[in-house]
């Protein structure tokens, strides 16, 4: 009705004007503002009505046939075709955009699956937030799976950042879940894993110069059911954090071995650490996307800093409060992709 309205106004007022005054080519307006929320039909049909409008304007100061308003009337023609053929090109890519868009979330269900709220006697809550507005997946990964009586997770991050690194993430991901219950030993399955991104990563160098720089920081846990224990593999990921009894700390182990796809190590120099994980205690596991995401200040988010504010909450509370404190630190742009994973374990 907007338009509409503008339109019958232009016209009273030109009507009332002095004879000198010629508001015609205001009639514009009215197409071009249609065009920002309507599509081709309306926006045409709100065209056709300005220059109805304005051949009004001229029957009646002068006659249609003045060179001045018949100039006036082609011109308003002609800006109002134009308008239309924009309205039709834009929502033309809106359609292709959208179609891409609905392509990238199916790939993203394919591949970066959502964890289940409950494994075990496990709570879990997850976040993944994508550095590319466009794309809803990227270089951050993870996944669970059951293994015998436990529960192994996987939290990686690819080198680089948006769909370039979705097909490393892919492979391990693929690879784990296949692995991860043929291996009772964590460094075991660290080195299987190694291996497998090596033949990948060595496949497709020769074709892809930026493929033989990359590599995958990896954790790999296993949280049995029936012992207050966390077991932990770590190559090259940062470290996760342990909530307990009101306290935040992180889980560093002696040592790390080299990110996957780096240095291949035999099975038993993988680092193999056991730490307590009882009743009421939280793991949070991230990506480095976290961590080092700035403000406008250039200071990395402070993690262990902020979870120690939210020590009891449930891991969905922990989760929500980290992502609208992260995109609040970052002014809602992240350089790089951040995966968050909040590890409850509830009591026998």
């Amino acid at each position: 009705m907007l338009p509409v309205a503008l339109i019958v106004l232009i016209v009273a007022v030109d009507l009332q004007a002095p004879n000198d005054v010629h508001l015609g080519p205001l009639l514009v307006i009215a197409p071009a503002l249609t065009a920002s929320f309507a599509g081709p039909r309306l926006t045409a049909a709100i065209g056709a009505t300005a220059v109805a409008a304005q051949v009004l304007i001229a029957a009646l100061r002068g006659g249609v046939a003045t060179g001045n308003h018949m100039a006036q009337t082609g011109a308003l023609a002609v800006l109002s075709a134009f308008i239309v053929v924009f309205t039709v090109l834009r929502e033309r890519r809106v359609r292709e955009l959208a179609r891409a868009e609905s392509v990238a979330e199916a790939a993203q269900r394919a591949l970066l699956r959502p964890l289940p709220e409950r494994i075990g006697p496990l709570r879990i809550a997850t976040m993944y937030l994508a550095a590319e507005h466009e794309a809803q997946i990227g270089g951050d990964l993870y996944t669970a799976t059951r293994a015998g009586a436990g529960t192994r997770l996987l939290i990686g991050d690819v080198r680089g950042k948006g769909l370039a690194a979705v097909g490393e993430s892919a492979l391990l991901l693929s690879a784990f879940r296949l692995l991860a219950a043929r291996h009772t030993a964590l460094p075991d399955l660290a080195h299987t894993l190694d291996h497998s991104v090596g033949r990948y990563l060595l496949d497709f160098a020769e074709t892809d110069d930026e493929t033989a720089e990359h590599f995958i920081t990896a954790l790999l846990l296993d949280i049995p059911d029936d012992e207050p224990v966390v077991r932990l593999t770590n190559c090259g990921h940062p470290p996760p954090l342990l909530v307990s009894h009101g306290r935040v700390a992180f889980v560093d182990g002696d040592r790390s071995a080299p990110p996957l796809g780096v240095h291949s190590l035999a099975a038993d120099d993988y680092p193999y650490e056991t730490r307590r994980f009882e009743p009421g205690d939280t793991l949070v596991l991230y990506t480095d996307g976290v961590t080092e995401a700035r403000n406008r200040s250039r200071d990395f988010y402070p993690l262990a800093e902020r979870v120690a504010r939210w020590t009891t909450c449930e891991p969905a509370a922990l989760v929500h409060h980290i992502r609208r404190d992260l995109l609040a630190h970052a002014d809602g742009h992240l350089g790089d992709d951040a995966a968050v994973i909040a590890i409850g374990r509830l009591p026998v």
